[in-house]
C-alpha cells in the first residue's frame, strides 16, 4: 500500500480520518458511492471540503492511487468528484487508480480551489 507522505492524516482539530495507517490484511474496504444529501451536518460538509483542497492540493488532475487514503472519506466523493480511472476498475484495490472530475469538484466545492487551505 502507497503511503501519500505529505498527505493530512485528518481534519485538523477533529476525529474525521483522511488516511489510514496500515493496510488491512482482509483486504481494502471498497469504494462506493455515497449519496450526500442537503441536511448532513456543517462538520461532515467541512470535512468534504478540506479532503477535496487535500487531494487537489497533491494530485491535481493527474492520475493517483488509492494507496492509504481513506475509503470512507474517499466513498462521499467517488463517483461524483473523484472517478475511476483504471478499466477496469478493482473499488478492493489498494492500487487503484483514481482521478480527479475537476469540473464537478469546482461545481461542488470552489472553496478547494482557493489556494492552499491547509497553509
Amino acid at each position: 500500500m502507497l503511503k501519500h507522505r505529505g498527505f493530512p492524516g485528518r481534519l485538523p482539530g477533529t476525529d474525521f480520518q483522511f488516511t489510514i495507517r496500515r493496510a488491512n490484511p482482509k483486504g481494502a474496504t471498497p469504494l462506493i458511492r455515497r449519496d450526500r444529501y442537503a441536511d448532513r451536518r456543517a462538520p461532515d460538509k467541512r470535512a468534504d471540503l478540506w479532503f477535496m483542497a487535500a487531494l487537489w492540493f497533491h494530485f491535481e488532475d493527474q492520475p493517483f492511487e488509492r494507496g492509504n487514503l481513506d475509503a470512507g472519506r474517499l466513498s462521499w466523493l467517488f463517483g461524483r468528484e473523484v472517478l475511476p480511472y483504471d478499466d477496469p476498475f478493482d473499488p478492493t484495490s489498494y492500487d487503484a487508480q483514481l482521478v480527479i472530475d475537476e469540473n464537478a469538484a469546482r461545481a461542488a466545492f470552489p472553496d478547494a480551489f482557493k489556494g492552499n487551505i491547509w497553509a
